[in-house]
């Protein structure tokens, strides 16, 4: 059998062409049986090419987004109804959440949090018109999980709060906990940039009420994916009760004996009331509806994890974790509401007591590689998070970078979080630049980007000299705010057109010096 190995169409005549044929088949070893191995070369599998997001970006509304994946498979326009932060405040990329969904191996469709009811909404409609399925690529990307230990988000581990105490000054309207944890033991390792996920418990008072309007024995005896457990204990621990999922609903509509009750449950599904209402909302519009336990927690999602900017060095607090959790509260529909996560720090969790916790690696969002790069962080409010843990890593690894810090909240009497510390790393000569922007200290409100254009110069300055440009806080309004003003300084102080210092910010972007951790 002969090897053709030179194509008909190279510019060689049949002599030429046979010499060469049995010249390369010689070199690579190819005899009349070797045809397997000369096609093997010739036809060697082409790499996969990457696959092209357009929508992937947070300045596009979500309309151009989905116009953008419209001819996409039905996992793709998930990801385009998200944030596109990658925040990973969810558990997932905006890329893996939504091929989660898509396969049915995720069922929330509320973990979205910057992207809010607008995502959450779209998401449902998208699952509606037939998204509850695989695609057929079959895509099967998953999120990079921290394995440390064998600690992961689905086994996580049994830490002990050692310390627990308010960063917020007299007189001020917030509750800032800074949060100290014991990971002595766990084999857990973080990087500053890292954040740790934690799973909350529900405040027993909000499981007592719901216990009462289902009138169930919270000391029954219930089956869940953590095991057998007493109701209560399981409405605790287990499963979500702030987000209603729209299963809950139809239960109820199917109980319920009273017929106003199941129009106005359908007007809930009808009109995606259900996103404004939390589990116990719900069943007080049916008071007539009785569930079974098991009937009940069927149609609850699980608990699930919040994840928080780790602000601490490992190399400076070895064996702990620290993090800076603002607590949230409000009240709606004269009842009081409280985040889970928040109010568990701020209000329940004593010292000693244990939470369930798993670290979440960042990709991109650490110190610079290069100890001497400069750097630049804008995080007001909690966004002071990783910005606290990224000083302590310079500090503990003596990086001789310059390093400039915006930072914001309402007062500085009583807002200005780390102050004492802050202002000691000042006066040591490692923090270079500390710009505050305390918003209710005079007439007109200041916020940490009015601070940027104020100093646009020297911030152009460090950029141009290698700096890196890190944010950390609110997605919504802050962070869009900065990025605005950021583009606004490199085109007043870089002598820039708009187009010219969307490409400049957009070179920092993909270079990984313009790194958001938002929420």
């Amino acid at each position: 059998m002969s090897v053709s190995i030179i194509p008909e169409t190279a510019p060689f005549n049949d002599e030429q062409r046979a010499w060469l044929n049995g010249f390369l088949a010689g070199w690579i070893g190819v005899e009349s049986n070797g045809a397997d191995a000369a096609t093997a070369l010739l036809e060697a599998p082409a790499e996969e090419e990457e696959e092209d997001f357009p929508w992937h970006d947070p300045g596009l509304a979500m309309d151009e987004r989905l116009e953008l994946a419209a001819e996409k498979p039905i996992e793709r326009k998930m990801m385009a109804a998200m944030a596109q932060l990658d925040c990973g405040a969810c558990g997932y990329l905006c890329q893996t959440y939504s091929e989660a969904i898509a396969r049915g191996e995720e069922k929330s469709l509320t973990l979205c949090s910057p992207g809010g009811k607008e995502t959450s909404k779209m998401l449902k409609k998208l699952v509606k018109e037939g998204g509850g399925a695989p695609s057929s690529n079959g895509a099967t990307a998953t999120a990079k999980p921290a394995t440390a230990a064998g600690f992961t988000r689905s086994n996580p581990y049994p830490a002990k709060l050692k310390a627990s105490y308010n960063l917020n000054g007299e007189g001020s309207s917030k509750h800032t906990a800074h949060v100290e944890i014991d990971l002595e033991g766990s084999g857990l390792d973080y990087r500053v940039g890292d954040a740790l996920g934690v799973y909350p418990t529900n405040c027993p008072e909000l499981v007592d009420m719901v216990l009462g309007a289902t009138s169930l024995d919270g000391g029954a005896a219930v089956s869940t994916d953590n095991g057998e457990k007493k109701l209560r204990e399981a409405l605790v621990t287990d499963f979500n009760l702030c987000d209603v999922e729209e299963e809950l609903v139809e239960l109820l509509i199917k109980l319920s004996p009273n017929a106003d009750e199941r129009v106005k449950l359908r007007e809930l599904i009808d009109d995606d009331a259900i996103d404004d209402l939390d589990v116990l909302d719900v069943l007080a519009l049916a008071p007539g509806a009785k569930v079974t336990a098991d009937g009940f927690l069927e149609t609850l999602a699980a608990m699930q994890p919040r994840l928080y900017s780790i602000a601490s060095s490992i190399k400076k607090h070895p064996g702990e974790v620290h993090l800076t959790v603002g607590r949230v509260g409000y009240e709606l529909g004269g009842r009081a509401r409280k985040g889970v996560a928040s109010t568990m720090f701020a209000d329940r969790l004593g010292v000693g007591e244990t939470v369930r916790v798993f670290l979440h690696e960042s990709a991109d969002f650490t110190t610079p590689a290069d100890p001497k790069a400069p750097m630049i962080m804008v995080g007001p409010g909690t966004g002071i998070a990783p910005f606290r843990a990224f000083l302590e890593e310079r500090q503990a690894t003596a990086a001789p970078g310059k390093n400039w810090l915006f930072f914001g909240d309402q007062h500085a009497a009583s807002d200005f979080l780390y102050r004492d510390e802050l202002e000691r790393l000042v006066d040591a000569g490692l923090l270079a630049r500390l710009d505050t922007a305390f918003s209710r200290d005079q007439a007109e409100k200041v916020y940490v980007q009015d601070r940027m254009r104020e100093h646009g110069e020297e911030l152009y300055a460090w950029l141009k000299q290698g700096g890196y440009f890190f944010v950390c806080g609110d997605a919504k309004r802050m962070a869009a705010d900065v990025d605005r003003a950021l583009h606004d300084v490199v085109a007043q102080h870089g002598g820039m057109t708009e187009e010219r210092a969307k490409a400049f910010v957009d070179d920092l972007r993909a270079k990984h010096r313009y790194v958001r951790d938002v929420y």
